[in-house]
């Protein structure tokens, strides 16, 4: 088959059917036509002349949406809104005189965009939930596991595995945390009026000012919301999108971090992502096994950063009660960042279900370098026993240079040990360097750390959450 036409990747490669369904056009027009009725409803209850017949034949119609009609009406009017107006009257004739009673486009325009972002909200939620549920797993699995701390891309003192991955998880949870506030402080527009006063509102209402404060709370209600927005102009404050792209933007740059370390842990051949049996890492060089999965994270993850700085943007260059300079731009940022976003939890997912730790890989690196990063250690202990501090320092700072020209020169391995225990002046056995060098006496408090984050904090919001675990991540390419 042939394609002459630009498809968005987000869509054919990347983000889940889940969300996409969320943001496509039968989600939103489907939404203009549930705040129609809702809006029917109000007006009705408030006392309006709005027959039920109406309402039921509007009901009826909800899903039927005539594409062809609104797109034919939209470039006769040049205005969506109206165009979908005269495309719900024309399928609804009854209710054709009610719909949009009062409101400006706006009310369908904002109020749909968030019922469909706290929707867009909700999938990011479950799948952050599972993704976190899979890092603590890693995390607890992995807890006590030695392996060089880096500082710098510079060999440091041990970590753990797990202890690792747990800063990884401290960075998820706080974008969950802040997920959870932008969810629960997220408010519908309402019923505002073309600049934000409610004036139509109350000419409807014969200036009943509470009639057209209870107009506001029953189209919450009906939409599922607690509240509506305080104030508006004829939009809502754009500063509501930037704080919710903000909060996608931080998953992005947790995961982008996260999937950094992978890729630099794989080329140390330390950790891997998985690969499939078939994949190809590279078309000339067979013997690749590129992190293709981390890199597409970090390619995504620099998309949705850079959405912020689009959004702040958009705040600030808002005219007065309105301009439309925001309405193409919205049209892109928000549902692409939305499904980016989606896409790069569903492949972090995918990745630590099958990551891969190569324990003797770690361990050699860790004898490379622990003899260097013990000689305090061994200092101290001769010490102890009666040792001259001055002159095992200077014998194990000789000893520690011959050690790494070896290593350096002539890329034999890390033989300072051995060089160690044959010195009558620090004059300790094997056995007793073997137990100052064990790794488990250079990783402090690694597994309580990790034990006490996971179970004290990961836990209960994994078992408060538990309904949304079991999520399924099938990678398109």
């Amino acid at each position: 088959m042939k394609k002459e036409y630009y498809e968005n990747p987000l869509i054919s490669r990347y983000a889940s059917k889940e969300m996409c369904r969320n943001f496509s056009d039968d989600k939103k027009f489907s939404t203009w036509r549930k705040l129609w009725i809702a809006l029917a409803e109000a007006e009705k209850e408030l006392g309006l002349d709005i027959k039920e017949e109406q309402i039921q034949e509007m009901k009826s119609k909800v899903n039927d949406i005539d594409y062809q009609l609104a797109a034919q009406k939209e470039k006769e009017f040049r205005h969506d809104v109206m165009a979908h107006v005269h495309t719900f009257g024309t399928q609804c004739p009854k209710a054709m005189p009610i719909i949009h009673l009062g409101a400006t486009s706006a009310y369908v325009g904002d109020n749909a965009d968030i019922v469909i972002i706290r929707e867009g909200l909700y999938i990011i939620r479950k799948k952050l939930i599972n993704l976190i549920d899979s890092v603590a797993n890693f995390c607890m699995k992995y807890k006590e596991l030695p392996t060089l701390g880096y500082t710098h891309f510079q060999p440091a003192q041990l970590t753990t595995v797990g202890k690792r991955a747990s800063l990884w998880l401290q960075d998820l949870y706080l974008d969950f945390e802040q997920l959870e506030f932008i969810i629960s402080n997220l408010k519908l527009r309402g019923a505002k009026g073309t600049t934000g006063t409610q004036a139509s509102y109350m000419k409807l209402f014969n200036n009943d000012s509470e009639k057209v404060k209870k107009l506001d709370e029953l189209i919450a209600k009906q939409m599922c919301f607690e509240k509506t927005i305080d104030l508006t102009g004829q939009t809502y404050t754009r500063k509501v999108d930037y704080f919710v792209i903000s909060s996608l933007s931080g998953i992005a740059q947790s995961l982008h971090k996260i999937t950094n370390d992978i890729r630099l842990l794989q080329n140390l051949k330390e950790v891997e992502e998985p690969f499939g049996k078939n994949q190809i890492g590279s078309s000339a060089m067979a013997y690749k096994r590129n992190p293709m999965r981390s890199e597409r994270i970090a390619s995504l993850s620099r998309f949705i950063i850079s959405n912020t700085e689009n959004t702040s943007a958009t705040v600030t260059t808002q005219w007065f009660e309105r301009t439309l300079d925001d309405s193409a731009n919205r049209r892109l940022v928000i549902p692409q960042s939305f499904l980016a976003c989606d896409a790069i939890i569903e492949i972090a997912i995918n990745v630590f279900d099958g990551i891969i730790v190569n324990e003797k890989v770690i361990e050699k690196h860790i004898n490379e370098e622990l003899p260097f990063m013990a000689t305090e250690n061994i200092i101290m202990e001769c010490v102890k026993r009666g040792g001259n501090r001055q002159l095992i320092h200077e014998e194990i700072r000789k000893l520690s240079m011959e050690a790494a020209e070896q290593v350096k020169k002539y890329g034999k391995s890390n033989d300072l040990i051995k060089r160690i225990e044959k010195n009558t002046i620090i004059n300790l056995s094997e056995t007793e360097i073997n137990q100052i060098i064990d790794c488990k006496n250079f990783i402090g408090r690694s597994v309580e750390q990790v034990e006490d984050f996971v179970n004290d904090i990961i836990k209960p919001i994994i078992e408060k959450n538990k309904n949304l675990l079991g999520v399924n991540v099938e990678l398109k390419v």
